[in-house]
């Protein structure tokens, strides 16, 4: 099934008989809150307008678990996770589409989550809210009936940072970060900069066209073969804590290309002064 769904295919599936559940991750990273000046409101936001049926989800408390030493965004409780999921109406004999504000990563984060747990169904938005050209409903909605979708946390497509500095030496692992924040030139938030011996430098930026909208598929396996994509080859993704990371391995799925993420990402491996860190454009 394909990963991502046109605004157009939406609207289509949305007025058939068996239309999917819609949740609304609306959810920035922001250094507003560090400055005092508010945070991003993702449920204001989603109040103000969201596509007709569509259920919010907060990322930070549901689909992210609380920040320490495993990172920012570490993987949430899965029976939370579960709950969420069945009181926003999932199923698993239901198709989800999840979409955010444009962006791409806060709704790339959900689609990896619900397909790491088992979900078979799901899509993202491609090119988010600023995709919809239908019409917006306001307030809050909540589903007529709750779902029964149950998670099933497992091991694969997930790496923790010995796997991803396995990958990085026996593999293919990219850092879906800025190449500013890679190269260690400047690191807004974490204790250190640079990046995992090893890693390529892979900003998620360069997978999506001016309109928030994801390349052509042909164009992004081209990208990734030139950064060391290779049919045998094995490939994790890493980004700050796992959000942006996420949408890499929505690229690269485009692309029909399987990748594994590393989930506590650089805010967990920095936290660790143990951890080797690497600076400048090489990998190593």
């Amino acid at each position: 099934m394909n990963a991502i769904i046109s605004a157009s295919e939406l609207a289509s599936d949305s007025a058939g008989e068996n239309p999917p559940v819609l949740l609304d991750i609306r959810w920035q990273l922001s250094m507003a809150k560090a400055a005092g000046a508010p945070a991003f409101d993702g449920r204001a936001e989603y109040e103000a307008g969201h596509i007709p049926g569509a259920v919010f989800v907060d990322l930070d408390a549901d689909l992210a678990g609380p920040a320490g030493s495993a990172g920012r965004h570490p993987l949430p409780d899965v029976d939370h996770f579960g709950a969420v999921m069945r009181a926003a109406g999932v199923s698993a004999d239901r198709d989800v589409v999840v979409y955010d504000g444009g962006q791409g990563w806060a709704a790339a984060r959900a689609w990896w989550l619900l397909r790491w747990t088992g979900h078979p169904s799901v899509r993202v938005l491609d090119g988010g809210l600023a995709a919809w050209t239908g019409p917006l409903e306001t307030g809050d909605r909540r589903p007529a009936a709750e779902g029964s979708f149950v998670p099933a946390a497992n091991t694969t497509d997930l790496l923790d940072a010995d796997e991803a500095a396995s990958v990085a030496r026996s593999g293919l692992l990219l850092d879906a970060r800025a190449a500013e924040r890679y190269r260690g030139d400047v690191e807004p938030i974490d204790r250190v900069g640079g990046h995992i011996p090893g890693a390529v430098s892979a900003p998620t930026t360069e997978n999506v066209t001016e309109d928030g909208t994801f390349k052509p598929a042909a164009e992004l396996a081209f990208r990734f073969n030139s950064l060391g994509v290779s049919d045998t080859s094995e490939v994790g993704v890493y980004c700050g804590s796992g959000v942006s990371g996420a949408h890499e391995v929505l690229a690269l799925a485009v692309a029909g290309i399987p990748a594994s993420l590393y989930v506590g990402s650089w805010s967990e491996w920095s936290s660790d002064e143990s951890r080797p860190v690497a600076k400048g454009p090489d990998p190593q």
